[in-house]
This record gives structure tokens, C-alpha cells and sequence, in this order.
């Protein structure tokens, strides 16, 4: 930092009082906190709720200067948010490739932050690194994704796919100074979380008792292979009630979703509908369901089934995830790739009551407000 910026520990200064000098404290100034990452785009899903939430809780309390730096259209800086030029990538998502690192480095320089948090590995991971410590940073990887689950979204040979991703996760966060993480990172990493990766949910997500539960099962998410939609359709097929399948959402997977149902002959019970944005409207959206289904076998958590339980709905997820530990008996589970558990998980999850008292108790024990003061005393302690 330079001598006329804090360094995050209070100054004195020399003046008088009646001819006598004297020392005067200069009050320590906030933690300066920039987030970095590729996937902030209109219909993203948990990277860019936790940072929705993040601002949110800047602008209420102050308690921490932040900036975001993510790829946009063009260039702009304006009151904390920075973007950077972009290409866009699949129209579903709003994702953008960024082009190049050259002015994300400048940008870190000119923020000149305490600390940086890495939200993925592809954005130049060790330029970014080394630029940031450079003007004496910490640098933070936060761990949301994993090499399984990566790789199975790209069409190919997973076992080939797995290494190389592990290979470069290693390889990318080799020089940071923490890692963030909800479960263990060691097998991808190398190296165990020092800070926990707390995930939290809008005051929107309570139970709400004037909501008339529905009859069907809904799915809320990416519609991409690697979160288990298919998995879920062959369930649907092999289920013995012919309950009503929904998915809201977007993704690359959509065409070939509804193709599949045609040829398991179950086409007109599969409807689709696009991302929620609006968090009010989502909540609702859980509460009015028979019970929403997270079959993702490889969720580094999967906040969905936290958001639905907390809504009022009974959840359904795979063992894997960890967000079932989290919902507790809110949740049911079924084994990873076993198409004829998901659905006797189903079966259960529409059978079963709503328990609102404790919906109202999750939500409770996961407001950000509380999660993000945790992460700011990991910070300073990270900082000094």
C-alpha cells in the first residue's frame, strides 16, 4: 500500500493541543476487498447470488470497502463495479471470455486492494496472483465448482477430462494465500481450506403460509448434463405416478432435454420455463411445488435445495450433495446415478408434509448479513 492509503492498522499523527504536542489516532480505514470472476452474468447461479448478496450487504453496512471485476461489452468503472472487455459466449447464460489479463492487472493496481478473492480458475489465476501481490494483496481462491463436476459438462472422455482439470487447478491456486471452500478441496487442490465458504440466502426464502403446494416436481437450475437433468427425466419415466415435471431455467442442454422426453414418451408431462431472477418470485416458485429435485451427483454444495427447504418445500437431492447435510430431514436423498432411488425419493418428498417451523429455522441459521460478518473477521485475520 502506499504511505497515504492505511495499511489497515491506525496511524498517528503529530500536532498540538495548548503548545504541547500530542499524538491523535487517525481512525483504521475499512478492508479493501475486490472479487474477481468470469461467471456474473444476468442468468448465473450461485457465484453470482453470493456476490448479489455481498453488495447488498456493502451498501446496508459499509463495513468493507468492495469492487467486483468481471467481463462486460466494453470497459467501465463506475462505483465499485468493474468491467472489462468480453467476448460473449453461449447466449443462454450471458457469459463473456474476457480478452486477455493485461487490464485486470492495471485494474488491481489502481484498486491497489487487501484482499482479492479468485471466484474461478480461468481468468489468468497466476498473472492475477502475482499482480495483486505485487501491491501487497492476500489472494483468496474460492473453491465453487470441482474437477468431477467441470468435467463432466464437456462432451468427451471424462476420465481423460478429470486429470488435466485437476492438473490445472493445482497448477492455478499454487501460489495463493488461502483457499475458500464448502468441502474438502485436498483432491483438487492440493491443500486444505483455511476459510469456509459460507453460502447464505435472501431474506426472501422463508416459508410463506399462504401458498397452495402444487402437484408438480420442479427443477430449478442450469439445464446442463452435469446437473443431472437427465438422470431426473429417467426418473420421471420410470416413476409409477405420472407427477408433473418443470424445469425453470436456461442452458445448453434444453433442446436435447425435451427431445429425450419425447422418446421416453413422457413429453407432455415436461414443461420448461425461464431463469428467475427475482428472488421473491423464486421463493414462491419453491413454496408452490410438490417438492423441488437438486439430482446433481457432483454440487460442491448446491444452494437450490437450501433456497426450496428454507421456501417451505420438501427437497430432493442426491447423497452427494452437501447441501442435504445442511436441509437435514427437510431433504431426501437417493444414491448417486441410481435413476429408480430418485424416484422412490420423489415419492417420499411429494408424500411428505411441509414443516415450516423448520423452513423458518434454516432460514434463519443461513441469513447473509451473519455469514458475511464471519467472512470479513477471516479476512482481516488473513489481511494483517
Amino acid at each position: 500500500m502506499s504511505p497515504d492509503t492505511a495499511t489497515g492498522q491506525a496511524d498517528l499523527e503529530r500536532g498540538t493541543r495548548g503548545g504541547r504536542p500530542h499524538l491523535s489516532v487517525v481512525p483504521e480505514r475499512p478492508l479493501r476487498i475486490v472479487d474477481v470472476t468470469m461467471f456474473y452474468a444476468e442468468r448465473s447461479g450461485g457465484i453470482r447470488t453470493y456476490l448479489d448478496a455481498k453488495i447488498a450487504h456493502h451498501a446496508a453496512t459499509g463495513a468493507f470497502e468492495h469492487h467486483v471485476v468481471t467481463p462486460g461489452r466494453e470497459e467501465r468503472h463506475e462505483a465499485g463495479r468493474h468491467e472489462l472487455p468480453g467476448l460473449a459466449l453461449h447466449p443462454s447464460n450471458g457469459y463473456r471470455l474476457p480478452l486477455g489479463g493485461r487490464r485486470l492487472h492495471r485494474t488491481l493496481r489502481d484498486i491497489r486492494p487487501d484482499v482479492v478473492l479468485l471466484h474461478d480458475p480461468f481468468w489468468g489465476p497466476l498473472g492475477v496472483t502475482a499482480a495483486a501481490q505485487e501491491v501487497g494483496a492476500k489472494v483468496v481462491a474460492v473453491c465453487h465448482g470441482s474437477s468431477e463436476l467441470d468435467a463432466r459438462g464437456i462432451p468427451g472422455p471424462y476420465g481423460l477430462y478429470a486429470p488435466l482439470l485437476r492438473a490445472w487447478l493445482r497448477r492455478a491456486y499454487a501460489g495463493v494465500d488461502a483457499l475458500m471452500s464448502v468441502v474438502d478441496p485436498v483432491g483438487d487442490c492440493g491443500r486444505e481450506a483455511s476459510i469456509p465458504l459460507r453460502l447464505g440466502l435472501h431474506e426472501a426464502f422463508r416459508p410463506y403460509g399462504d401458498v397452495r403446494r402444487g402437484d408438480e416436481t420442479l427443477y430449478v437450475g442450469r439445464l446442463a448434463r452435469q446437473k443431472g437433468v437427465f438422470t431426473l427425466l429417467e426418473a420421471a419415466a420410470c416413476s409409477g405416478e405420472p407427477w408433473p415435471l418443470r424445469f425453470v431455467g436456461s442452458g445448453p442442454a434444453r433442446d436435447a432435454l425435451a427431445a429425450r422426453a419425447e422418446r421416453l414418451g413422457i413429453a407432455d408431462r415436461v414443461t420448461f420455463a425461464p431463469f428467475v431472477a427475482d428472488r421473491a418470485q423464486l421463493a414462491w416458485t419453491y413454496a408452490g411445488a410438490r417438492c423441488v429435485v437438486m439430482p446433481g451427483e457432483h454440487e460442491t454444495f448446491g444452494l437450490v435445495a437450501l433456497e426450496a427447504a428454507a421456501s417451505g418445500s420438501r427437497v430432493v437431492c442426491c447423497a452427494t450433495a452437501p447441501s442435504g447435510t445442511a436441509v437435514g430431514d427437510l431433504a431426501h436423498v437417493y444414491a448417486p446415478g441410481d435413476a429408480h432411488g430418485l424416484a422412490d425419493a420423489i415419492a417420499r418428498a411429494r408424500r411428505a408434509r411441509v414443516d415450516h417451523v423448520a423452513a423458518a429455522a434454516l432460514a434463519w441459521s443461513h441469513r447473509w448479513p451473519r455469514l458475511f460478518e464471519q467472512e470479513l473477521a477471516s479476512l482481516r485475520a488473513l489481511a494483517r
